[in-house]
């Protein structure tokens, strides 16, 4: 199956309209930090035909999709097999200084969800990995067979905001003990037992589990800390940084950067802003964009979408 038959690009054409006015430039580089299946990246090498493209992606089945998806644009695109907060090494490592635009999707890709045998997805049975990188790393049935009780409450309470942890890390413990929990299936059916019938009904008892597993295998949210900071630092003045999230912590993690970024740096009571206080950045969007009800009708996946993006005004003082 064809990538693009496989995957749709999430709120495409606002991410061309941000980026655009950075990347109309002969010679810019354009930085798709989750490239996945190259559904973004190919948009943006079609539009710019004077664009360089530096994708990185941990996936190396992402990277090879995206590889073949991507042959006809030549040497225009770099790929390079890093998690992104890696985004500074990769950068250097294709000879650039600079870029003009970058691209973050967060979260876990349509290749992930959609091959059952990842283990990402409640609704399919599978062997419990969730590593976005089979190369190397610990995997979600490896935590459950090896974090206690109060280890497994913290990350379904941290990442998954899940209300039941308690119950949950206790139920899973004792299931343990009877056999390892190795697939899908058979957690979500722990799950299902342990959860109040009045708390079935408002929700799959498993979605907030899962998104908490998938985020402790893959340090989410630790990479995506260290990730920002260097992306921002890697653009140059005038370029720009779109970020799409698809939950509340990292979302709330990319306006807290972002805001930062965009806020001045004179002390309190100083009647003039002098020039080395004026903000780095600028924000591009108020809050956070949410997808059109059309998209989302056509592209559920573009349903929880957060996006924020600035643009570079100076360099840092």
């Amino acid at each position: 199956m064809e990538a693009r038959d496989l995957h749709t690009p999430v709120l495409l054409d606002r991410c061309v309209e941000l980026l655009a006015p950075a990347l109309e430039r002969d010679g810019a580089v354009f930085v798709d930090a989750t490239l996945g299946m190259g559904g973004h990246s190919e948009a943006f090498l079609e539009r710019f035909p004077g664009v360089r493209l530096i994708g990185l992606d941990r996936d190396t089945d992402a990277l090879r999709i995206a590889g073949d998806r991507l042959a006809p644009f030549g040497d225009r695109v770099t790929l390079v097999h890093t998690v992104y907060d890696g985004i500074a090494e990769a950068i250097a490592s294709a000879g650039v200084d600079r870029v003009d635009g970058i691209l973050f999707d967060l979260g876990v890709s349509s290749l992930q969800l959609d091959l059952a045998d990842r283990g990402f997805a409640y609704a399919q049975d599978a062997p419990l990995d969730m590593r976005m990188d089979q190369s190397g790393g610990v995997t979600a049935a490896e935590i459950l067979a090896t974090y206690g009780e109060g280890a497994l409450r913290r990350i379904f309470e941290r990442y998954g905001e899940e209300k039941l942890a308690a119950r949950y890390a206790r139920a899973i413990i004792a299931a343990r003990q009877q056999e390892p929990i190795l697939r899908s299936g058979r957690l979500v059916s722990i799950l299902h037992d342990a959860t109040p019938a009045a708390v079935q009904r408002a929700g799959h008892p498993a979605k907030r589990v899962f998104q908490a597993l998938r985020i402790e295998v893959n340090q989410e949210l630790s990479v995506l800390e260290r990730a920002m900071p260097a992306a921002l630092d890697a653009l140059a003045v005038g370029g720009r940084i779109v970020v799409m999230a698809y939950q509340s912590l990292e979302d709330r993690l990319v306006k807290h950067v972002l805001a930062d970024a965009a806020a001045s740096t004179a002390p309190r009571g100083l009647p003039v802003e002098l020039p080395e206080h004026t903000p780095r950045f600028r924000l591009l969007v108020k809050g956070a964009e949410i997808a059109s009800d059309e998209e989302r009708a056509r592209n559920p996946r573009a349903t929880p979408v957060r996006l924020r993006a600035a643009e570079r005004l100076k360099e840092a003082a």
